[in-house]
């Protein structure tokens, strides 16, 4: 029949827009900023930098590799190595950013920042509400700005923050293994080689064969005849 997709299209329509008077899921909009909706756990923003324990500046898990500073595509990330180092979550002494910068009104909230880093030190947030009056300055990010806690990654990610975690703790603990099998092994005396504990039939060759002597062992040197 000729019009009956119209028809049904309306239909649709029609129940769409009644429905949204008195179905709260199927309302067009919310009453922003009072009402919000929930963000997905794969929503994504801008970069972060993640510390552990409550100091962000001792704890920031950052080693100032720099390869996120590299392979950014708009290139709005700045990084200044420190001079000294601070241990890292397994102990070892690192490199920390001394300067971390982050320009957000040339990012491209791509996440190849994130996919490169080795050190799972830079995540990204949710926070869309990043308006500012000023063009320049107010939109480029410090490292205090930059750096959140391990708990504020967990609230917006918490799927993957537990998996992140997981993954450092097996790093962890496959480092002490190897950090204590290393002690262990030399701890342990070394064994004595064949060299240093010679065979008997060695000692005897040894004593038979008398210095300066050009006969094989076991044999009698040649007599020397007088002039």
């Amino acid at each position: 029949m000729i019009g009956i997709g119209i028809v049904k299209g309306m239909a649709v329509t029609l129940r769409n827009f009644a429905g949204s008077y008195f179905e709260k899921d199927r309302l067009i909009t919310v009453q922003y900023p009072e009402e919000r909706n929930p963000l997905p756990e794969n929503y994504r923003n801008f970069p972060i930098l993640i510390y552990d324990t409550d100091d962000p500046e001792a704890g920031l898990r950052c080693v100032a590799c720099k390869i996120c500073e590299k392979e950014c595509p708009p290139q709005c990330i700045y990084i200044i190595k420190s001079d000294d180092k601070k241990p890292d979550y397994m102990g070892k002494p690192q490199l920390y950013p001394k300067v971390f910068d982050i320009d957000i009104s040339v990012c491209m909230s791509c996440q190849i920042c994130v996919e490169v880093c080795p050190f799972e030190a830079i995540k990204m947030d949710k926070d869309f509400e990043l308006s500012k009056r000023e063009r320049f300055d107010a939109l480029l990010f410090r490292k205090e700005e930059l750096s959140k806690s391990n708990e504020y990654y967990h609230r917006i990610h918490p799927v993957e923050a537990a998996a992140v975690d997981a993954n450092l703790a097996a790093a962890a603990a496959a480092a002490e293994a190897k950090k204590k099998a290393a002690a262990a092994a030399a701890a342990k005396p070394a064994a004595p080689t064949a060299s240093q504990n010679p065979t008997p039939r060695q000692s005897e060759a040894a004593t038979e064969a008398a210095p300066g002597s050009t006969s094989a062992p076991g044999e009698t040197p040649p007599a020397t005849t007088k002039s």
